[in-house]
């Protein structure tokens, strides 16, 4: 495993990102792969009704804690959509100037979509072997609940698990996997620092994050005591 630190690879990992030369926003096509809009049309008590859902993978999540330093394990990465929403462009060409990469940074639990044909231990498992450097095996994961993702527009069944890991299963330095250009951070935090975060006022993370930490946080407190 290379000999840098975990701040120097997130260093250079952080510059890669942050190279935002241009975004363009344009109209979803209808053959995406992650995402389909569709409207649904129903009767309801009588009444006519539209909805519009957008289709999108099932996802796992997973909540790593590594005992042998007392730290979660975290990764944050650029996101579109979120840069998107900071941006609050129309459909053109957005001021990169103006908007800069930073904007689009989130720190979320390791996670992936369900697109393969195994069991979905063995999704988060290789998830975190690819994200975050470390190898555990399937006995480790402890699943905490599957749960929707959300009821407004998407509803893809999201399901989050627990794993704790030792310095000794770190293998290789992680951030994601470079063929198809992943760029993602390790971030280590202790207990404290992440009551912080979240109670911050300014959390740059997903609901799922939330759930997570707030499970952890009521459920494995004798890990760091």
């Amino acid at each position: 495993m290379s000999k840098m630190t975990q701040e120097e690879r997130n260093a250079i990992v952080r510059k890669r990102m942050l190279d935002l030369q241009k975004m363009t926003v344009l109209p979803m096509p209808p053959d995406s792969p992650f995402v389909k809009p569709l409207r649904l049309f129903y009767t309801q008590d009588g009444r006519e009704k539209i909805w519009d859902i957008i289709r999108t993978h099932d996802a796992v999540y997973i909540i790593i804690f590594n005992i042998t330093r007392k730290k979660l394990i975290f990764v944050r990465q650029f996101r579109p959509s979120v840069y998107f929403a900071a941006a609050q462009e129309k459909l053109d060409e957005i001021d990169v100037k103006k908007y800069p990469a930073t904007l689009g940074l989130a720190l979320e639990l390791c996670a992936g979509i369900v697109d393969k044909k195994i069991s979905l231990v063995e999704i988060a498992r290789e998830e975190v072997i690819e994200e975050c450097g470390y190898e555990a095996p399937n006995s480790a994961f402890e699943k905490v609940n599957s749960y929707r993702s959300g009821v407004g527009d998407t509803s893809s069944t999201q399901t989050l698990f627990y794993v704790e890991v030792t310095d000794d299963m770190l293998t290789h330095p992680g951030g994601g996997a470079e063929s198809e250009g992943e760029l993602i951070e390790v971030v280590e935090m202790s207990v404290e620092e992440v009551k912080d975060y979240i109670n911050s006022g300014k959390v740059e993370s997903p609901t799922s994050f939330l759930y997570g930490v707030t499970w952890f946080l009521a459920n494995k407190q004798d890990r760091y005591l």
